[in-house]
């Protein structure tokens, strides 16, 4: 990816963040989430679980989806080995990196019983304590974040928009 498709994407992500009206902590909350979800469970149950819970955490339905893309075709081949590792290393294990990968390459290939039979047990209890430990890390920092993020814009854009209401109440059109 070029350095100017890599700003565009970052642009883009920025616009989604801070333009939806909603309070600062609302969509925090969305992206904190969405974070939770694409670090703690795995690749494609994420919106089945961060779509239903933004409704019940009253959280922006936008943050939580696009939260849960940490994890995409992508970046799961550098984070899903690294998550598995460090959830191995907390349960005492002696997996190595290389050992990850491998079985985690041959899982997301394959596609099969045989595949999950492969990747059970001890890789599955590390990807789910590695999983949590970056959730619980990265959830409460993407909150005050994103929640930082939005408050400047919001003050930044403020004198902009009540100059635009401005001008509406003058011309008579509805605001």
């Amino acid at each position: 990816m070029s350095n100017w498709s890599f700003k565009r994407l970052w642009v883009a992500v920025y616009h989604k963040i801070v333009g939806e009206k909603a309070t600062p902590e609302y969509i925090a909350r969305g992206w904190a989430l969405g974070i939770f979800c694409g670090c703690a469970l795995p690749f494609g149950g994420q919106l089945a679980i961060s779509i239903p819970l933004s409704f019940v955490c009253r959280a922006s339905k936008v943050g939580a989806t696009l939260g849960t893309f940490i994890t995409n075709h992508f970046t799961i081949f550098f984070i899903y080995p690294l998550q598995c590792w460090v959830g191995n290393r907390i349960l005492g294990g002696d997996l190595s990196l290389a050992m990850i990968r491998k079985t985690i390459a041959y899982a997301l290939h394959e596609r099969s019983w045989e595949a999950i039979r492969v990747v059970s047990g001890e890789i599955v209890r590390s990807f789910f304590c590695g999983g949590l430990l970056f959730a619980l890390l990265l959830t409460p920092v993407t909150y005050y974040l994103v929640k930082w993020t939005v408050v400047r814009y919001q003050e930044r854009m403020a004198p902009r928009i009540r100059l635009r209401m401005e001008r509406r109440a003058k011309r008579g059109t509805k605001v």
